[in-house]
């Protein structure tokens, strides 16, 4: 059986956190396509966008997560025998990855979906348990476990519109949001 090499397992490593930095990079030019114009939809949904200001709070316990990933494996590269040059791959990407999670993002709901990150959630996998208020609207995605949150960021009276399109579908009051023949856009 051959012997795996340290050099070979962060080469591995590298790869994965490549593909997953720049796939979520991708979502987010993505999202330009997903969510092309701002305000009411024809649908009675609503477009917005954020800030990184706001971003940057939708995302700090990530980005906080990101940082510890950046630092744990400085511990143990000298003692796993990790040349330094892989560890600072590592670091880059991480903190390329930082960058995305506070480029302003744009979101988007309808009578059927949720567009976030330059993805699309349908309602139906989607749990709302209201909105008190704050500098987000948080969610929850149905059989995803630790990892179910699903926060919208943006300012309060984006906020407001979202949460109350969110409270009429879970009540079934989507109607008093549709409108006849479009609506007012705005880029």
């Amino acid at each position: 059986m051959p012997v795996v090499t340290n050099d070979e397992v962060a080469m591995a490593v590298l790869l994965l956190v490549s593909i997953v930095v720049f796939y979520d990079g991708w979502r987010l030019i993505r999202s330009r396509l997903l969510v092309p114009k701002f305000g009411n939809l024809p649908d009675g949904g609503w477009a917005w966008t954020s800030d990184s200001g706001r971003e940057l709070v939708r995302n700090g316990p990530n980005i906080v997560a990101l940082a510890a990933m950046m630092v744990l494996p400085w511990m143990l590269a000298e003692r796993s025998g990790t040349a330094a040059e892989f560890v600072l791959l590592f670091d880059m990407l991480l903190l390329l990855h930082c960058v995305w999670l506070i480029i302003p993002k744009r979101y988007a709901i309808t009578s059927t979906h949720l567009f976030v990150d330059g993805m699309q959630y349908s309602h139906v996998g989607l749990r709302y348990t209201g909105w008190k208020g704050g500098t987000r609207v948080v969610l929850q995605r149905r059989g995803w476990w630790i990892f179910a949150p699903l926060a919208l960021g943006g300012v309060i009276d984006d906020l407001i519109e979202v949460a109350a399109r969110l409270q009429a579908l879970s009540e079934g009051g989507w109607v008093e949001f549709e409108t006849e023949g479009g609506a007012e856009e705005s880029e």
